[in-house]
């Protein structure tokens, strides 16, 4: 499956790449993030609860960036299992200048199995669409609470 988005956020490329990089930030927008620790350089475990139609689980999984262009643009590996079966995937992530504003650009593909996976693409692609904005929505907020 596919995912795409472009979010508009109202600040400089260097603010916007602060707060991509920033864990605190991250797990704190992630919806159903339990937990989000550093195993060493740009490699994150991570620990997730979600839910999706009458399947709810609890994922354990690694984060990691790579191919990082700094304040331009970087690939992101996540996999993650748990009793609902296992997600992979990778987006890219690039940041746009455009006036006083960035645009953050993701498009990537994911990967599930296990009974998360009889649920229906449709569904999972509708539940992944909308944690994306969620997540991006809340960094939008934090743009602004960021010192300068």
């Amino acid at each position: 499956m596919d995912i795409s988005g472009s979010y508009t956020f109202n600040a400089a490329p260097s603010r916007v790449w602060a707060l991509l990089m920033d864990p605190a930030a991250i797990a704190s927008c992630i919806p159903g993030c339990e937990s989000l620790e550093a195993e060493g350089p740009d490699r994150y475990r991570a620990r997730l609860t979600v839910a999706l139609a009458a399947i709810t689980g609890t994922y354990d999984g690694t984060v990691v960036i790579s191919d990082r262009v700094d304040n331009a643009s970087y690939r992101l590996t996540v996999e993650g299992q748990g009793r609902p079966g296992f997600v992979k995937g990778n987006a890219s992530i690039a940041l746009r200048p455009d006036g006083n504003s960035t645009i953050v650009e993701v498009s990537g593909t994911v990967q599930t199995g296990g009974p998360i996976a009889r649920v229906g693409q449709r569904l999972i692609s509708g539940v992944s669409k909308m944690m994306q904005d969620r997540f991006f929505a809340c960094l939008q907020g934090k743009v602004g609470d960021q010192a300068s």
